[in-house]
Protein backbone atom coordinates (compact mmCIF):
# COMPACT_ATOMS: atom_id res chain seq x y z
CA UNK A 1 0.00 0.00 0.00
CA UNK A 2 2.86 2.40 0.81
CA UNK A 3 5.51 0.95 -1.52
CA UNK A 4 5.21 3.87 -3.96
CA UNK A 5 5.07 6.59 -1.28
CA UNK A 6 7.98 8.88 -0.46
CA UNK A 7 8.48 11.13 2.57
CA UNK A 8 10.62 14.25 2.89
CA UNK A 9 11.53 15.98 6.14
CA UNK A 10 11.68 19.74 5.69
CA UNK A 11 12.29 22.78 7.90
CA UNK A 12 9.01 24.40 9.02
CA UNK A 13 10.26 27.65 7.46
CA UNK A 14 10.08 26.01 4.03
CA UNK A 15 6.34 25.20 4.22
CA UNK A 16 5.48 28.23 2.07
CA UNK A 17 7.15 26.45 -0.88
CA UNK A 18 4.89 23.37 -0.61
CA UNK A 19 2.10 22.98 -3.17
CA UNK A 20 -0.41 21.13 -0.99
CA UNK A 21 -2.38 20.00 -4.04
CA UNK A 22 0.56 17.71 -4.88
CA UNK A 23 1.19 16.08 -1.50
CA UNK A 24 -0.72 14.05 1.07
CA UNK A 25 -1.03 16.89 3.60
CA UNK A 26 -3.84 19.42 3.40
CA UNK A 27 -2.20 22.64 4.63
CA UNK A 28 0.66 24.15 6.62
CA UNK A 29 -1.72 24.25 9.60
CA UNK A 30 -2.28 20.48 9.66
CA UNK A 31 1.22 19.03 9.24
CA UNK A 32 2.87 17.04 12.01
CA UNK A 33 5.88 18.80 13.50
CA UNK A 34 8.92 17.63 15.40
CA UNK A 35 8.87 18.03 19.18
CA UNK A 36 10.82 21.31 18.92
CA UNK A 37 8.53 22.40 16.03
CA UNK A 38 11.46 23.14 13.68
CA UNK A 39 10.78 20.28 11.22
CA UNK A 40 7.84 18.72 9.47
CA UNK A 41 7.41 16.25 6.63
CA UNK A 42 5.48 15.87 3.41
CA UNK A 43 4.57 12.74 1.47
CA UNK A 44 3.64 11.89 -2.09
CA UNK A 45 3.07 8.89 -4.31
CA UNK A 46 5.23 8.29 -7.38
CA UNK A 47 7.55 10.97 -8.73
CA UNK A 48 8.53 13.87 -6.48
CA UNK A 49 6.66 17.11 -7.17
CA UNK A 50 8.80 19.72 -8.95
CA UNK A 51 8.71 22.18 -6.02
CA UNK A 52 10.69 19.70 -3.87
CA UNK A 53 13.88 20.77 -5.67
CA UNK A 54 13.42 24.31 -4.28
CA UNK A 55 13.25 23.27 -0.63
CA UNK A 56 16.38 24.13 1.34
CA UNK A 57 17.49 21.84 4.17
CA UNK A 58 15.39 18.82 3.18
CA UNK A 59 16.20 15.36 4.55
CA UNK A 60 15.30 12.31 2.49
CA UNK A 61 13.37 11.18 0.63
CA UNK A 62 12.54 8.19 2.83
CA UNK A 63 10.33 5.17 2.29
CA UNK A 64 7.47 4.22 4.64
CA UNK A 65 9.54 1.95 6.88
CA UNK A 66 12.31 4.53 7.22
CA UNK A 67 9.95 7.39 8.13
CA UNK A 68 8.21 5.26 10.77
CA UNK A 69 11.59 4.62 12.41
CA UNK A 70 12.44 8.34 12.32
CA UNK A 71 9.05 9.42 13.69
CA UNK A 72 9.45 7.02 16.63
CA UNK A 73 12.53 8.91 17.88
CA UNK A 74 12.50 11.48 20.69
CA UNK A 75 12.97 14.22 18.08
CA UNK A 76 9.47 13.47 16.77
CA UNK A 77 7.63 11.83 19.69
CA UNK A 78 7.66 13.42 23.13
CA UNK A 79 8.27 10.96 25.96
CA UNK A 80 5.21 9.99 27.98
CA UNK A 81 5.08 11.62 31.39
CA UNK A 82 4.90 9.25 34.33
CA UNK A 83 1.81 9.47 36.50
Amino acid sequence: MYENRSYLIIPVGELAKVDFSQVGETSADTVRKSVDETKTFIKWNGTAPAFVADIVGAEGPYNHSEILTILATEEWTAPMEEV
